[in-house]
């Protein structure tokens, strides 16, 4: 994740920052796809919390359904990041006093939240518990994903009790923080508990711009808009593309804008073939609501 800045751009930053986190997540096992995940950290205050809050998202966002579970028992921080505050949770659902279909709260579309109460005695014992995992598979057969949101490793085992009945692990290492005996104690942890470790995120970062940008053109070869490093992320994203005519999205690193353009019009010169992108904008599919009682979209 890039490190913020006081503007909209951090929010696309982070939003693309978590998207391709998910990506990363869904090929670390195609053939079996992961679809409970542990979050953790070496130490604290490395930003495992808005990691778990913004790739829950990217879940979401994506049509996908989603449940993100508080499992940090001593030092709760989802629901104040949320603005949430369930009256039940995770214990009362392992207790059976409340079930997750009332404990769970939607937090916005394809998305919900289900808290811990507070003063939770031996949560390690809870999470080993043969109750938590008929919890992790119900909650995995009606949500598409679950992530768990867990302490860090250098101070409790939770997380490396609970990595062993979760898909996969993704560990948090914030930028120039934690020490690199911290992050390797962490991940040996993790590995001795057989976690399935898909790989590290790295956090805090400084966002760095690429001089790779779109050039959009008609069949003519005339540029419609070009997006990225040079143009300063207008406002409303890329315009409409055009209802009729072949148009091309080029990829380039070194060329300037001129000797693009004049490289499209030679091309629109010759024998007019090229390769199509995009002739129409792709429809936005919104995935309906799942059934919370029974896990399925609707």
């Amino acid at each position: 994740m890039a490190k913020g800045k006081p503007d909209g751009g951090e929010d696309r930053t982070i939003q693309n920052a978590a998207q391709t986190l998910l990506a990363n997540v869904r090929f670390a096992s195609v053939d079996d796809p992961i679809k409970t995940i542990v979050i953790t950290s070496s130490v604290p205050n490395e930003g495992k919390t808005t990691i778990s809050i913004e790739l829950a998202r990217a879940i979401a966002k994506g049509g996908r359904t989603v449940l993100l579970v508080e499992c940090d028992m001593r030092r709760r921080s989802l629901a104040a990041e949320l603005n949430l505050h369930p009256q039940v949770g995770l214990y009362g659902v392992l207790a059976s006093t409340s079930d997750l279909n009332s404990s769970a709260v939607a937090v916005e579309k394809n998305f919900w939240f289900l808290d811990v109460e507070p003063h939770i005695p031996n949560p390690p014992d809870i999470i080993a518990s043969k109750r938590f995992r008929r919890f992790v598979e119900d909650a995995k057969s009606r949500f598409n994903y679950v992530i768990f949101d867990t302490p860090p490793l250098a101070a409790f085992v939770d997380a490396a009790v609970l990595s062993a009945v979760a898909d996969g692990t993704v560990m948090v290492v914030r930028e120039n923080f934690a020490k690199r005996s911290e992050v390797i104690d962490a991940h040996a942890q993790l590995e001795n508990a057989g976690a399935n470790v898909v790989g590290v995120c790295m956090n805090y970062c400084h966002e760095e711009r690429s001089e790779y940008y779109y050039a959009y053109y008609d069949k003519q070869g005339n540029r419609m808009r070009t997006a990225g490093a040079d143009d300063g992320d207008e406002p409303g994203g890329l315009l409409p593309l055009p209802t009729q005519g072949h148009v091309h999205r080029v990829h380039q690193h070194a060329q300037t804008r001129g000797e693009l353009e004049a490289s499209l019009r030679r091309n629109a010169a010759g024998s007019g073939t090229g390769m199509p992108v995009n002739r129409t904008r792709p429809s936005q599919q919104h995935a309906a609501s799942p059934n919370i009682a029974t896990g399925e979209d609707r």
